[in-house]
């Protein structure tokens, strides 16, 4: 008999399931569509971070999500045999006016204060990086060290695998036992809408591609509103769009064809690029915009974890660890703004 029963197999779901099997609990982990079969299988893996600025719970979260990442993402490969793909690699940004430069600068400060000094945040000259940097209007870019990266699909099957060592499957269903974390994604939020009867989130579709390009161990780039990340494993992901309103979840368009044609123009390296995917998926936006964690209101033993939208993977760590702490040991570090009851 389970001590946990979570139901979805995405960054959530997985991630928690193991901080909760390395903790000795007995878990139990269900999907009918198997792992990341939602918005977790993309291809993007982009643990990009907030500007450190305006800070607030959110931003906070995600950076101590993003310092575990290293040693989380190294235990779980070290454990079931699987890469996901993960390098805190950085991210170069160009800087396309005087004001973005102005800007850029000022966060120069802020980073050394909020960040820690775990990271920095730099503005660099473009001559100074090497022939990854892309073109900027400027000649200068912000070059981060906290940004990271990993392949979601490989991410999720490493989770997997580092599961089985510890004795736990993935199953299409079962019945619940124990206490019961959902954490299903796009469907979930569009079931707790009705179970609520309000709306306490809903999905964004994005569309995003893979080129075979293998740039090697460099940064990743956020450039023209895109993000582009060099895979360990030689591809290249672009994406993506944001659309609010779409008829068919996993259909690719014209749009995902600017996608492509604007990451070349920001970098000229990837003319010619072969596309060897093209994904679409709908990412999980809750109301508040940040990750819902916590008890179901009025329904004992059930816990939510839903609403990674764009940063699930990069909040995953952290995201675990809390639920983890809640379910386990009854220690609630769920920061404001992030509870169930926050979005009603």
């Amino acid at each position: 008999m389970a001590d946990i029963t979570i139901r979805g197999a995405g960054a959530f779901g997985l991630s928690i399931a193991w901080a909760c099997a390395r903790r000795g609990a007995r878990v139990q982990v269900i999907d009918p569509h198997g792992a990341g079969a939602g918005s977790s299988g993309g291809l993007v893996g982009a643990l990009a971070p907030h500007v450190p600025e305006n800070w607030n719970a959110k931003k906070q979260f995600q950076l101590e999500s993003l310092l575990m990442a290293e040693a989380f993402w190294a235990e779980v490969e070290t454990t079931g045999g699987v890469s996901p793909g993960y390098g805190r690699t950085g991210r170069l940004q160009p800087l396309k006016d005087a004001r973005a430069v102005a800007l850029a600068r000022q966060r120069e400060g802020t980073a050394r204060t909020l960040w820690q000094h775990h990271a920095q945040w730099r503005v660099c000259k473009t001559k100074d990086i090497g022939p990854w940097c892309p073109p900027s209007a400027t000649g200068l870019v912000v070059h981060d060290t906290l940004s990271g990266r990993m392949h979601p699909r490989q991410a999720c099957a490493a989770l997997v695998a580092a599961l089985a060592v510890r004795g736990i499957s993935l199953v299409p269903e079962a019945r619940d036992a124990g206490q019961v974390v959902h954490a299903k994604g796009y469907a979930g939020l569009l079931e707790l809408n009705q179970a609520f009867a309000r709306t306490v989130g809903g999905g964004v579709k994005g569309q995003a591609a893979l080129l075979r390009f293998d740039a090697g161990a460099v940064p990743q780039l956020y450039a023209d509103g895109l993000h582009i990340i060099p895979h360990a494993d030689g591809t290249l992901a672009i994406g993506s769009t944001s659309e609010r309103e779409f008829d068919d979840p996993s259909s690719t368009d014209a749009q995902l064809d600017d996608v492509v044609r604007r990451a070349q123009e920001a970098v000229p390296v990837l003319h010619g690029a072969e596309v060897i995917e093209r994904w679409a998926g709908i990412r999980p936006r809750a109301k508040s915009r940040a990750p819902m964690l916590g008890p179901w209101p009025d329904r004992p033993g059930h816990y939510i974890a839903n609403g990674g939208f764009k940063i699930g993977f990069g909040m995953a760590p952290k995201v675990a660890e809390v639920l983890a702490d809640l379910i386990l040991e009854g220690i609630d570090q769920i920061p404001q703004g992030f509870r169930v009851t926050d979005n009603l």
